[in-house]
């Protein structure tokens, strides 16, 4: 653990991990610093470190920006649709959305969204367009790049994903997420930001970011979850790594946790059984020894993650400062993958 954050140049600032086994936390544990940077110095290709007393301490309860990681939440809020009739998966998007267009024209399913193979572009500029008519614009005339039914991993997919879920309930998503999720199971730490305790992100500035908005924390560090007001399909939601396991160990007892029940476990079974909807399945770039037996986790850019394994009923949860003082020029996901890697070894008889 204390490896991750040691050295001039180490793999991330700060971290937490959680990881158990059914109701059991076998492990919890933080290290290094949730701020330590004031800035980027391009020149030197390093951070500006602020004085010891400016820093602040990585705790286990640590609230961290969990960029990708929202995904899930939005796909289990649109499980929660599909278990009580108001949403088809096989429904074609622009049934609930037929303004846009392109959408429209492709016949995108709600699956294909969920699965990522609708064939749109992983992303669109819209922190570049000038306001929200523009950015809208853009979204509704968006049309796929590959063939859909093809795979292409893309936050648009999530973004109509939201779209559809805010059409057919008339609410918008964080109440959704907050009400049908987070405050059933007591995530109290959980929610879209700001949040100002929060640990840093990156300074934030071209040409490495996509806008120039300096040093982040408790802000939403994706540009457009961050231009479309911090509430995102893809991204936005903010939370500590015990929260995280509480979410976790939700999915692993089929959708309830003490007396809270958000989903049913068929649904449950629909959203992790492979390929998947909304989770990544059996991926060891980030799983590590736990990938091939249908393990479903997901990656934020942030530097977060987690991983569910139902063949041992474990889970894990790796929160990291990666991009704290600026995103790497090439992510590596190794450690997340040796962290999941010993997790297996631990609970797979030899």
């Amino acid at each position: 653990m204390y490896g991750l954050v040691a050295g001039a140049r180490p793999w991330c600032a700060g971290a937490v991990v959680v990881a158990g086994r059914g109701p059991v936390i076998a492990v919890e544990a933080a290290a290094g610093w949730a701020v330590r940077y004031a800035a980027y110095d391009p020149r030197r290709d390093a951070g500006v470190e602020l004085p010891p007393d400016r820093r602040a301490v990585m705790r286990t309860d640590t609230p961290f920006d969990l960029a990708s990681l929202t995904k899930l939440f939005t796909t289990v809020a649109a499980m929660q649709q599909l278990e009580r009739g108001t949403l088809g998966i096989d429904a074609r998007v622009g049934a609930y959305l037929p303004e846009f267009r392109s959408v429209v024209a492709h016949d995108i399913t709600v699956r294909q969204l969920l699965r990522h193979t609708s064939g749109l572009p992983p992303e669109l500029p819209l922190y570049d367009l000038p306001d929200a008519a523009a950015r809208r614009a853009a979204l509704r005339s968006q049309g796929p790049v590959v063939e859909p039914g093809e795979y292409l991993y893309s936050d648009l997919n999530m973004l109509l994903m939201q779209y559809v879920l805010e059409r057919i309930t008339r609410r918008p998503l964080d109440v959704l997420i907050r009400d049908g999720i987070t405050r059933p199971l007591g995530m109290t730490a959980t929610g879209f930001g700001p949040c100002p305790g929060a640990a840093a992100t990156e300074d934030q500035r071209r040409p490495w970011g996509k806008a120039d908005r300096g040093m982040l924390r408790g802000a939403v560090h994706d540009e457009n979850a961050w231009v479309l007001g911090g509430v995102a399909g893809h991204a936005g939601l903010f939370s500590t790594a015990r929260d995280l396991a509480v979410f976790c160990r939700t999915l692993l007892a089929g959708g309830s946790y003490g007396t809270a029940r958000i989903l049913g476990p068929d649904f449950v079974e629909l959203m992790l059984a492979p390929p998947g909807l909304g989770f990544l399945i059996d991926k060891p770039w980030f799983m590590g020894e736990l990938a091939g037996r249908g393990a479903a986790g997901h990656t934020g850019f942030t530097g977060t993650s987690l991983v569910l394994d139902r063949v041992t009923d474990t889970f894990l949860v790796l929160l990291a400062t990666t991009v704290h003082p600026r995103r790497p020029a090439t992510p590596d996901s190794r450690p997340r993958a040796a962290a999941a890697t010993s997790l297996a070894r631990a609970v797979t008889p030899t």
